[in-house]
């Protein structure tokens, strides 16, 4: 499912239109990518949490010339699946 299968998904659910539920759509996903960028968590319960993981700086290698490289420390996003999901999911 791509984000227009979800609009359009939100759309016969609901019986918005196309442009009020895309609004609905971008809406949440805006909501959620501001919450991660200030590094604050995000629980849908049933669903699962959002974090921001922290990972420090580190010497790598290129895999093509094997030189070693140093890669700066980062912040990425990290989704753990909750217990109804997971349970769905494996029921399937």
């Amino acid at each position: 499912m791509n984000r227009s299968d979800l609009i359009n998904a939100l759309k016969d659910k609901v019986a918005l239109s196309r442009k009020d539920a895309g609004k609905v759509v971008d809406t949440f996903f805006d909501a959620l990518k501001e919450t991660l960028a200030k590094g604050e968590r995000v629980e849908i319960r049933g669903f699962g949490s959002f974090s921001v993981k922290n990972y420090k700086p580190y010497t790598g290698r290129n895999p093509k010339t094997g030189a070693q490289i140093h890669v700066t420390s980062k912040k990425l996003p990290f989704f753990k699946v909750g217990k109804e999901l997971k349970e769905n999911v494996d029921k399937a």
